[in-house]
């Protein structure tokens, strides 16, 4: 049975989805009410969670904080999959890195700050 953390986790990998970007695992943790924890393990074990009852939904969409995935990780496949590039990091060669990470990950903190300046207008 998935938490209510995970099922947060979920809604807000749907709403990634839909504007097709990423983000990291602090911003999706906190989106979804909570902090990542340590290391990110609090958001990393409900995606643990997601991954196994809703495995429809694109965990993958949730990515490390310095935006570095080891390289034989399966979400690597699944980010090419989707067109995101990522590069071999320049000091560590079992890592990679995504490419344009400023111009691919969701932050809702600058969608606030469009909507307040919207209303400004």
């Amino acid at each position: 049975m998935a938490s209510m953390r995970a099922e947060a986790v979920a809604e807000v990998l749907w709403e990634l989805k839909k504007v097709d970007k990423l983000a990291t695992f602090k911003e999706v943790a906190q989106r979804a009410g909570f902090s990542a924890g340590a290391r990110g393990r609090t958001i990393i074990t409900c995606l643990e969670n997601v991954k196994r009852d809703w495995p429809h939904l694109q965990w993958w969409r949730a990515v490390p904080d310095n935006c570095c995935l080891e390289a034989k990780d399966p979400q690597v496949v699944l980010l090419r999959e989707a067109g995101y590039s990522l590069n071999g990091h320049p000091e560590q060669e079992t890592m990679v890195v995504i490419v344009d990470s400023t111009e691919v990950l969701y932050s809702w903190e600058d969608e606030a700050v469009d909507a307040a300046v919207a209303s400004a207008e």
